[in-house]
């Protein structure tokens, strides 16, 4: 699943890539779908790494726009037994990645397109064959191939504009475990597979570009390491090749204290520390994935999160400490939650027993509790309200618990929290669930 694309080049310029990687000045990037979703914007993100010419770059790339919502249906379509809809749904973004390679490539698109062929075809065999094993398999082996397909364009077309780079399949890189949709690294041997081949294609040309958000297992099946992990991909490897640094390019201008989206007059944070932003993570806030954080700290790399639309600003800082000592309120808002209260039949207190075999049921189902508050006879829970899911949980735990469930709830965490914060953000509001400590406050709403 390797396919090597080397620019025609002088050997002086290969050679200097060389001895500039030894030099240890090894960066990774980032770019999300958005930053390649247009044409216009494919080029930018080109001349962002043109700037850094001179260094060595591995870089981490999402499929391109909204293709891993479209591979979604894809999937859910095919599991339902309705082939003709996937097949339908599949055609119409081979169609669209086709189209764009060739608006971006021109003349050099046939030789790309014969590539994006055996992409296809893999998909073309799953959805094609019968219905064997549970969904998370086939969700993995249909959504993986949004990374590939716009990977390999966006390496094609840097070739073609003097930025020599070696294209990976990660999937040769990353071996996994299979959890599917949640798959854990298998550290050991995937640095074997860095040293193997990433290293030695950083040398050759200087550039390696791959896919984020995938791996795949010793059966060679395809497996993804959460939504979003494409952060997460890029920190694996900013750790494993002792990188200077790792840059998480984005459409904000930096870290925000609150989504734009959801929040007015929000404001960036310049420094921030690792401790700081796997809080945010863990408590839902989407800039950075939640596993991102741990490979970086763990060598001490600082991530920057900056704006691809103007390279020029500059970012945000994310490292062991800074100079930072206040910050502003740091605002996640959790859409689409379920809050669940289980209370024994028997009146039995939820204890230590009690709490274990709740926590087994929990993990056994690779459920995130997001807020948990335990009393005498019961647990109150907030999950994400994914209606298959849910539904499974409340059929085991009914078994020997009564289950309440409010599906019209959000759950709202301020870290830094004013009094005139929590009153603005409530206003309107009621709050069904409250959490607090000296730093946080936690709040179902309604």
């Amino acid at each position: 699943m390797q396919l090597i694309i080397y620019e025609k080049s002088p050997h002086s310029f290969i050679f200097a890539r060389f001895k500039i990687f030894n030099g240890t000045h090894m960066r990774v990037f980032k770019f999300g779908g958005a930053s390649i979703a247009t044409p216009e914007r494919i080029q930018n993100v080109a001349g962002i790494i043109s700037d850094y010419a001179d260094q060595p770059l591995l870089v981490v790339v999402s499929a391109l726009g909204k293709t891993t919502n479209a591979l979604e249906k894809v999937a859910e379509a095919f599991f339902k037994g309705d082939k003709q809809t996937a097949k339908q749904l599949f055609t119409a973004l081979e169609e669209q990645h086709n189209e764009y390679a060739r608006k971006m490539l021109g003349g050099d698109a046939p030789a790309t397109l014969e590539k994006l062929t055996e992409f296809y075809t893999e998909i073309e065999w799953v959805i094609s064959g019968p219905i064997e094993k549970p969904y998370d398999y086939y969700y993995d082996q249909i959504v993986c191939i949004g990374e590939l397909l716009s990977t390999c364009i966006l390496s094609a077309y840097l070739n073609a504009n003097g930025r020599p780079n070696t294209w990976i399949d990660v999937r040769d890189v990353f071996r996994t475990d299979e959890t599917y949709r949640d798959a854990r690294i298998d550290w050991n041997f995937t640095q074997n597979k860095v040293n193997e081949i990433v290293k030695p294609a950083l040398e050759a040309t200087g550039m390696v570009l791959t896919q984020g958000f995938i791996g795949a297992t010793d059966q060679n099946a395809s497996t993804t390491l959460g939504r979003e992990g494409s952060d997460y991909s890029a920190a694996v490897f900013a750790n494993m090749l002792d990188a200077e640094s790792q840059t998480i390019w984005k459409d904000v201008e930096g870290l925000l204290n609150a989504d734009p989206k959801l929040f007015p007059n929000t404001v960036k944070i310049e420094e921030i520390t690792y401790y700081e932003v796997i809080e945010m993570a863990f408590y839902g806030a989407q800039v950075i994935h939640p596993k991102t954080i741990k490979p970086l700290q763990n060598k001490q790399i600082p991530l920057f999160v900056k704006c691809f639309l103007d390279k020029t600003l500059k970012g945000t800082m994310i490292k062991e400490q800074t100079d930072t000592f206040v910050y502003p309120p740091i605002i996640v808002l959790k859409k689409d939650q379920a809050l669940l209260q289980v209370t024994s039949k028997d009146f039995s207190f939820i204890t230590e027993d009690n709490l274990s075999n709740l926590y087994n049921i929990f993990h056994g189902l690779n459920i995130k509790i997001n807020l948990i508050q335990n009393a005498a006879i019961s647990l109150v829970v907030c999950i994400d309200n994914k209606p298959d899911v849910v539904e499974q949980l409340m059929e085991v735990l009914s078994k020997d618990y009564k289950v309440l469930r409010n599906e019209d709830v959000q759950l709202l965490t301020v870290r830094h929290f004013t009094p005139s914060i929590l009153e603005e953000l409530t206003k309107g509001r009621v709050a069904l669930l409250e959490q607090k400590s000296r730093n946080t406050v936690q709040m179902v709403i309604k």
